[in-house]
């Protein structure tokens, strides 16, 4: 089976840099497109002024025409020289020149009029055309990023997968290693060590004086309770014979004889039973739990509570210590919380954690009870 590629940095880099390098172009051309647009209601502004002054000026021509006219109007009133004729096509001249200058300015407007509409229309177009480009390709630069995200999650969602399942395995598998060694060295060596200190007894009772004997006895005594606290320590047999309950009283005794820190330990099971992968899970991260208290809170009390909720049975260890920032990562518990969470998921539940600075540290396991003999 093929491996799907991982997910490097490098990757991701580049993916990000494609996509700046795409708004950066967009962001360009919307740029160039509102440059030209100014450049262009400038040209037409000033082409629209430049008609209005020769439009003006026609105007004014025509204003200065008609005051000539008046003016000839009352010398010709007062002198009476000139014919009715003479009078009637020189006003009828006039007229024809004041008609064709006005002709010739609205002509000029209209036409500039028409060409600040032509230009106007044309630019109109080409933005609409350009933006039109830029969204498509916005869309499928935006399509890509997202299919490619997409694609980087779903292969980080499976290696993430594959690594818990790979993780439980490991934890599965040390776990059934610890047991068959704790089982070994009860059983195996355990005996032998027994059989060892009776032999010495059956020499000491012959030869009572001899300091040698006495000595190997204190040896091979001590060797049986380093075994045993060794048998303990890889898998407690209280766990299996008597259960979670049983187990978790026996660890806080322990624990707190030897970090003199109290802990205050409650049940609800009173006893009673769960499925085996589920009181495994929970005793290793209640063993986990009290490690890390007794490793890093500088507490003086712990508490300890298996209790019921429901159709759910619900771990909590919480201490009275320093606690620390969760937001901010901690370096000493990622490992032990990451296999906490682990064996959460492996028992079909989950883990919180709630932690400030002065306050301690709560960590609260839920996990459904399952097969049970409560």
């Amino acid at each position: 089976m093929r491996q799907s590629p991982s997910i490097t940095r490098s990757r991701l880099q580049r993916l990000l840099l494609v996509a700046l390098a795409a708004s950066a172009v967009l962001l360009l051309s919307a740029l160039l497109v509102a440059i030209r647009t100014v450049r262009q209601i400038d040209a037409n502004t000033r082409a629209f002024a430049e008609g209005q002054q020769a439009t003006k000026a026609a105007i004014d021509g025509i204003e200065n025409q008609q005051t000539a006219l008046n003016v000839r109007w009352l010398q010709l009133a007062k002198r009476d020289v000139i014919s009715r004729e003479a009078i009637l096509s020189e006003l009828a001249d006039s007229r024809q020149q004041m008609s064709n200058s006005l002709e010739s300015a609205y002509k000029q407007a209209e036409n500039l009029r028409e060409k600040v509409y032509q230009a106007g229309h044309g630019l109109l177009r080409f933005t609409v055309w350009l933006f039109a480009i830029c969204v498509g390709l916005s869309v499928v630069c935006a399509t890509w990023v997202v299919r490619a995200s997409a694609g980087l999650f779903r292969r980080l969602e499976q290696q993430a997968d594959e690594l818990t399942q790979l993780q439980y395995q490991f934890l599965e598998t040390q776990e059934n290693v610890a047991r068959r060694f704790s089982h070994e060295l009860h059983d195996e060596l355990g005996q032998a060590l027994a059989a060892v200190k009776a032999n010495l007894s059956a020499l000491r009772e012959e030869q009572a004086e001899d300091p040698r004997l006495t000595d190997c006895m204190a040896v091979v005594d001590g060797a049986i309770r380093d075994v045993r606290e060794m048998s303990q320590l890889l898998r407690p047999t209280i766990l299996d014979d008597f259960g979670l309950d049983a187990a978790l009283r026996w660890l806080t005794e322990n624990f707190a004889q030897r970090t003199n820190i109290a802990v205050h330990y409650r049940s609800d099971l009173q006893g009673g039973r769960l499925g085996d992968e589920a009181e495994t899970h929970l005793f290793r991260i209640a063993q986990e739990a009290l490690t890390n208290v007794a490793r890093h809170s500088h507490a003086t009390e712990a508490s300890l509570q298996l209790l019921l909720r429901n159709s759910d049975v619900v771990l909590r260890i919480g201490d009275n210590g320093r606690g620390f920032d969760s937001t901010q990562p901690r370096k000493g518990l990622g490992l032990g919380l990451a296999g906490m969470k682990t064996r959460a998921l492996g028992c079909g539940g989950d883990l919180e954690l709630r932690a400030a600075v002065g306050k301690g540290v709560t960590i609260e396991v839920t996990c459904p009870m399952g097969s049970s003999t409560l």
